[in-house]
């Protein structure tokens, strides 16, 4: 497995990471078992970055992980986040940055991760009624403490991440990027590369939809997440499903599979930036590492981005309730 720092002074990674919320909630119904087998064949083919948060499945997939890494706590580097609040209604979210839950998080994903220190800590999203030096300033204290390693922060505008650096420096920045979200190019990206912070890059397969294997919105579970997104409804169902024909081809062209020539596009983009598709199968974790073998040439780059190029997507990629949220 290739290796990428996360920031000029950050950790080594892998170059391709796990997401594991849909291990949990969100997507569908969960199967443990397949899940964990998952986490296992990632540790074995040196994927050790995971990435999860507490609101995953209202804590489980932290316990999950636990179990795990149990036995090889040494092969993962994790990431967790907090500050999401979800009640029964998970596209309605609350936001706490206050420092004194800050500490409380971080103890409790301490214990249901059954570790000692907690790799990179990320702010899920900043609240808007604190200032982001206070919580960012908890946050430090934790690194101080042997409880964390690196802070990151996640959907963070770029005057809140200037704001965060200067208070400690942030290792990663996380927030979506793929082939149908490239809005971050304008200024978070710049912004990142300005600081020295690393920049993961989470739903790099538009949640699925860049795979090729969605055709219908028939194709989900009733409590499938998706089905609440703008891009997953009606009409823009339809033209999104239009753009992934077109990737198909292209991916047709160079052999392999559309969801490894987003993952390839995506690493192209630079060293500085670390893909963590999420799946709970081992059939698709496999299909995505392979993506960091294939290198595309500046001709085929030119030929996906004319395919995909910034706002091509239709639809925005959250509800409106949660889009007010993102990059604060």
């Amino acid at each position: 497995m290739k290796l990428r720092h996360l920031g000029e002074n950050g950790p080594l990674v892998s170059a391709i990471g796990l997401g594991c919320v849909g291990m949990s909630s969100h997507y569908g119904s969960r199967n443990d078992n397949e899940s964990l087998a998952t986490l296992h064949r990632a540790l074995d083919l040196g994927v050790n970055f995971i990435d999860t948060a507490d609101i995953y499945g209202n804590g489980h997939n932290e316990q999950l992980i636990s179990k795990a890494i149990r036995d090889r706590r040494d092969d993962a580097f994790i990431s967790t986040k907090f500050g999401c609040i979800m009640d029964n209604d998970p596209i309605q979210l609350g936001i706490n940055g206050k420092p004194e839950y800050v500490r409380s998080a971080c103890e409790a994903s301490l214990r249901r991760l059954s570790i000692e220190v907690i790799d990179l800590y990320y702010l899920h999203r900043a609240d808007p009624q604190v200032p982001i030096e206070e919580t960012v300033g908890a946050m430090a204290n934790l690194v101080q403490q042997g409880k964390v390693r690196f802070l990151g922060l996640s959907e963070a505008s770029p005057a809140t991440l200037r704001r965060a650096h200067s208070v400690h420096p942030i290792s990663a920045l996380e927030s979506e990027y793929s082939l149908w979200t490239r809005d971050i190019e304008a200024e978070i990206l710049p912004t990142c590369r300005e600081l020295g912070v690393g920049f993961v890059a989470f739903s790099p397969l538009g949640r699925g939809f860049l795979t090729g294997q969605i055709k219908s919105p028939q194709d989900f579970a009733e409590d499938d997440l998706r089905l609440q997104f703008p891009r997953f409804q009606g009409d823009n169902f339809q033209r999104n499903l239009e753009l992934v024909e077109r990737l198909k081809e292209i991916a047709a062209q160079k052999n392999c599979q559309p969801s490894q020539l987003a993952l390839a596009w995506l690493l192209a983009q630079g060293e500085d930036i670390v893909p963590i598709p999420g799946t709970k199968r081992r059939i698709y974790l496999e299909e995505n590492v392979k993506s960091v073998e294939i290198e595309l040439t500046a001709n085929e780059l030119a030929q996906i981005n004319q395919v995909a190029p910034q706002g091509v997507a239709a639809g925005s990629r959250y509800p409106e309730s949660v889009m007010r949220l993102s990059n604060p």
